[in-house]
């Protein structure tokens, strides 16, 4: 084929795509940018009525309401960060709880770090079988002081979610926070993340709390001293994403009765209720999502009244990838995760039995969150090739960018606004224009590299691909050294 041939058949190809598609894929970007518009305005009527209610948030605990919590920490060579997080733990304004990490084999100074932080000595105890876990415990651990309510169980490794695992068969509490070894809690954290349970104690089920990225801000003693931007742009980014998806995205779910996804790195579950559905699924990537979701089809299925809720509150602070490399890897296995927890809860859809669950946040996440990097890809491509081809006008150019990412920069700068309205985490103007500019940033080249990153995790998922945990190297928390 002549190269005059090859052109005209790209250009009819292309064409031919326009007619098809042009309409529906603008119509897709108003959608889903409307939808988070959406559920950042319920985020906001959230905020208004907690605020309401702050006035005596705090003063249930001191009448004997507070449920004893465990928090699990399972660490796989987080020597930079592990002994900061676990002092914030220790510390949190709490009544009763305990920290129980769970070091899944680590191949650097994790337990070394731990074992001299808080001087631990070994202790012939026998773990629950509850649950059951497939690798060999090699050790239980506590201070040799026996007063620190510190647990550290050592096992083989055999990834995160086994470790968790492990950790509920080891806690004594009835309520088990899942935690990250790189997070920092805020001191009323486990307050506000526990008052669900106190509120409303045979039917909440399970509470999420914020994340926010630490990069940059200052650390002392395991304790968040001064909010600070990171450093880089690629942190930056990212911290807007998780104000839009992580924050307000999820209050506005929470809202609206149709939680699905509480983040392992911040969530808190009656034990028994986790102990009865079978524990973490150790065959899956995205545990967090696959667990909720199980938790949701069992107690429906069942025909129990219960509640799941998002608690904006309380914040723990993790560190988010500083490399592309690391970034990537992250990426494919949410959107991995995503797609294998969807389409194991396809029966879910369109059910009657399981209300909002089926009928609108399901639909939701098929369309707009696992969908999104392929239809979002097919506008990148044919787009930018339909104008040089002289298929596409250059109005529809420029309507087609208005919509999908100048709408875009608008629902995250109205994200912004409610969160600086309802918290005020950052005093200075110059992080507030750093914020802006990372909004419009993150839709050139960021967000492009993110659509392909989830659609190559998407098909490797597909390809039935053995996934293999890329490693998060960690840079540790910025200590204040005053």
């Amino acid at each position: 084929m002549s190269r005059d041939g090859f052109i005209e058949g790209l250009r009819s190809f292309v064409m031919w795509v326009m007619d098809v598609l042009s309409v529906p894929i603008l119509v897709y970007f108003v959608l889903i940018n409307t939808s988070l518009l959406t559920l950042i305005v319920l985020a906001y009527l959230e905020f208004r009525a907690q605020h309401r209610r702050r006035a005596t948030a705090l003063s249930w605990q001191g009448a004997g309401l507070a449920p004893g919590v465990s928090l699990l920490v399972p660490a796989y060579n987080e020597e930079a960060g592990i002994v900061t997080a676990v002092k914030s733990f220790l510390t949190l304004r709490y009544p009763r709880h305990e920290v129980v990490v769970i070091d899944d084999g680590s191949t650097d100074e994790t337990f070394a770090r731990l074992e001299e932080a808080f001087d631990l000595v070994p202790v012939p105890r026998e773990l629950p079988r509850e649950i059951p876990v497939r690798a060999r415990v090699l050790g239980v651990f506590v201070p040799r002081d026996g007063r620190t309510r510190l647990v550290v169980v050592r096992k083989e490794n055999s990834g995160k979610t086994e470790a968790l695992n492990l950790g509920i068969n080891a806690a004594s509490e009835p309520l088990v926070a899942m935690l990250d070894g790189d997070s920092i809690l805020e001191p009323d954290g486990l307050l506000h993340v526990t008052r669900p349970f106190a509120d409303d104690p045979t039917r909440m089920v399970a509470t999420g709390g914020a994340i926010r990225p630490v990069n940059g801000s200052r650390v002392l003693s395991g304790r968040i001293v001064r909010v600070e931007m990171p450093q880089t742009w690629l942190p930056r980014i990212q911290l807007v994403e998780y104000l839009r998806a992580f924050l307000l995205g999820r209050t506005g779910w929470s809202r609206l009765g149709g939680l699905i996804l509480i983040s392992g790195a911040f969530g808190l579950f009656r034990r028994d209720v986790v102990v009865e559905v079978g524990g973490l699924d150790p065959g899956t990537i995205g545990e967090d999502f696959e667990l909720v979701m199980r938790i949701h089809k069992r107690l429906r299925d069942e025909g129990r009244d219960y509640r799941i809720e998002f608690v904006p509150e309380p914040v723990s602070w993790t560190e988010v990838p500083v490399t592309a490399k690391v970034l990537r890897n992250q990426r494919r296995r949410w959107h991995r995760g995503l797609w294998e927890t969807l389409w194991a809860y396809r029966t879910m859809l369109f059910r009657r039995r399981y209300g909002r669950i089926g009928w609108v946040a399901l639909p939701y996440y098929w369309l707009f969150e696992l969908l999104a990097p392929l239809l979002e890809l097919l506008g990148i491509i044919i787009v930018p090739l339909g104008l040089l081809l002289g298929v596409v006008n250059v109005p529809f150019a420029v309507l087609f960018l208005v919509l999908a990412y100048g709408y875009a920069v608008l629902v995250t700068l109205a994200a912004m606004v409610v969160d600086e309205w309802a918290f005020h985490k950052h005093d200075r103007w110059r992080a507030i224009w750093q914020t802006v500019a990372s909004s419009v940033l993150e839709n050139i080249g960021y967000r492009q590299a993110t659509v392909w990153w989830r659609l190559e995790g998407l098909w490797a998922s597909l390809r039935r691909k053995k996934h293999v945990w890329g490693v998060m190297t960690r840079t540790g928390f910025d200590e204040d050294p005053a």
